[in-house]
This record gives C-alpha cells, structure tokens and sequence, in this order.
C-alpha cells in the first residue's frame, strides 16, 4: 500500500511540473496578445479555473465541507493570498526590476527557503542527506540560469518585489502542509484559486478602466483561448490540487524539491518546441536537477509520519 501510494505522489509531482514546465509556451503567447498585460492574463486565468472549480462542485465530482471550520477559514485564504497573489507580483517586480540570472537564482531558492522554514514551523527535521541534495538540485537551476544570456538592470525592487515572492511561496508551502489535518486538497485549492480570482479581476478591471469590453475582448481570440485555458485548467486547477495532494502526505523537504523539475522541463521543452539553444551542460544541470530530486527522496527519514496530526494553530492553546 505504502508502495503504490509514494508511486501516486510521484506521478502526481511529475504532472504537476511538467504542466508548470510547459506553461511558460502558453504564458507567451497569451501575453502577446493582451500587450504583456500580466494582471489581466492573471484575472482571466483564475476567474476560469474558479468557474472550472465551481463546475466540478456542481456536478458533484468533488465534495467541499468547510462546516466547523469557519473560524480558521482565514487560514487556507492567506495561503491563497501568499501566492497566487503576492507570489506574482513579487515575482513581475523582481523580472522587470532585476537582471534574469538574478531573478532566476532567488527563484531556484524557494526550496531552500521552505525547507528551514518547515523546521520551526512544522517541527520536520530534514536528514542531512536531504538538505545536501537539496541544495544539489537548486545547484542545477542555478547553472542552467547561468547559461542563459542576461538582461535587464537590478535595483532595489527588483531585490524587494523577489525577496518577497520567495518569502509567499515557502509560506504558502508551509501553510500547505500544515492546513492538510483540516481541509481537504480540494478545498485548499479551491479557496487559494478563489482568492486568486478575487484579487487579480478587480487590478485587471482597474487597468483597463473597467471597460468590460476591453477586459473581456482576448478570449475572442484564439492565441489567448487556448493558451489561457490550459493555465486555467492544467496549470491552476489540475497543478495545485496536485500539489496540495502531495503536501498532505508528504514532508515539505520531498514536496518542494520537485519545484526544480519545471526548470528541467521548460528547458527542454524551450529546445524542442522553440529550438532554443540546448548545449551538453544544459543537459549535465538537468541531471543533476533530478539526482538532487532523488536523492531527496531516498534519504527521506524512516518511519517519518505522511500526514500533518496536528494543524497550524492560530494562537497559542487554542
């Protein structure tokens, strides 16, 4: 049993990261159409994989059931706040305000950054197997940044709005895990896509001056349907219920860690599609990449427990 559970956590961090990898492809193209506008691929991204959500619940595919927890609802909300929401604007801030080997290299530290945070406040203790491979795999992501030619100017946003996204995302991994003892995978997901929509909608209609004509005039075009669509679905909806599966069994040590596998697949999948440069030692960091992922992996603690027992408390003895 425990054998065809850890193969369902594997697939279900390789899909997760392989629709993150390829979400770059769809990301670009949609961006071309709406003028690199990000808030409003963002609102109309979230708005549909809320919708999708909602469908599901409609159909009676999922179930939520958020009786006798209303009053730590506030909880899986600010995990939606930290990222979707603050994680990207962080993240716009740090590309447009940094050069992309900077922007790239506090990205691959997310894991890092998770994993000593997950210490204090989850009380899991890595092996120091772990946190070698670890820092092996954000080794990887490192050098294939390094290859990439850089551009752009760093200042202090750029250093703030990064240091920010990295800091969103290992709380929202955190908060992940640790919620996992109260809601479910789906209503995790659910209330962090909603607040995603919640927040992103009201900035896109801002910008284009609630002109709901503007606003809703790219999903008359094809090059921003489809693209938009698999974020919606494949990169929000199937991608973070996903994730939130595999942080209610697994440590955040071996859940971030895959994180680095995006970085592998778009690499690839930018070489394959879009013929971008792919030398020897990009292929030597992606291996490295997924050796360090292994190795994660097989030094995880025996008997180490795969569910949170007890949840994140919001005060002390409550």
């Amino acid at each position: 049993m425990k054998k065809k559970k850890e193969i369902t956590l594997f697939l279900a961090a390789v899909v997760s990261h392989v629709f993150w990898g390829f979400s770059f492809l769809g990301t670009k193209s949609a961006l071309g159409v709406v003028n690199n506008d990000l808030y409003l691929l963002l609102a109309h991204r979230f708005l549909i994989a809320f919708v999708v959500m909602n469908l599901l619940l409609l159909v009676r595919v999922v179930k939520i059931d958020f009786r006798g927890k209303w009053k730590r609802i506030w909880l899986p909300m600010f995990m939606g706040l930290m990222e979707p929401v603050v994680y990207f604007i962080g993240e716009e801030l740090g590309v447009i305000h940094s050069t992309t080997i900077f922007s790239g290299v506090m990205i691959a530290v997310i894991p890092i950054v998770a994993i000593f945070a997950a210490i204090p406040f989850l009380h899991e203790k890595p092996m120091p197997g772990q946190i070698l491979f670890s820092f092996l795999s954000v080794g990887g992501v490192i050098g294939i940044g390094l290859l990439t030619h850089s551009s752009g100017k760093l200042d202090w946003i750029g250093v703030v709005g990064l240091v920010i996204a990295v800091l969103s995302a290992a709380a929202y991994g955190i908060l992940d895990r640790g919620l996992s003892a109260e809601f479910t995978a789906f209503e995790r997901t659910y209330l962090m896509i909603g607040m995603g929509a919640v927040c992103f909608t009201p900035i896109a209609l801002v910008r284009t001056r609630f002109d709901f004509a503007a606003f809703f005039a790219p999903m008359g075009e094809m090059r921003f349907l489809l693209p938009v669509l698999f974020l919606s679905v494949c990169c929000s909806v199937v991608s973070y219920f996903l994730l939130s599966y595999m942080a209610t069994y697994m440590t955040v040590t071996r859940s971030t860690v895959y994180a680095n596998l995006t970085t592998a697949v778009s690499v690839i999948a930018g070489a394959l599609i879009l013929k971008e440069p792919f030398t020897w030692l990009s292929a030597v960091f992606c291996v490295v990449i997924l050796v360090g992922i292994y190795g994660v992996q097989k030094f995880a603690r025996k008997g180490e427990p795969e569910t949170i027992e007890k949840p994140i408390h919001s005060r002390e003895g409550e």
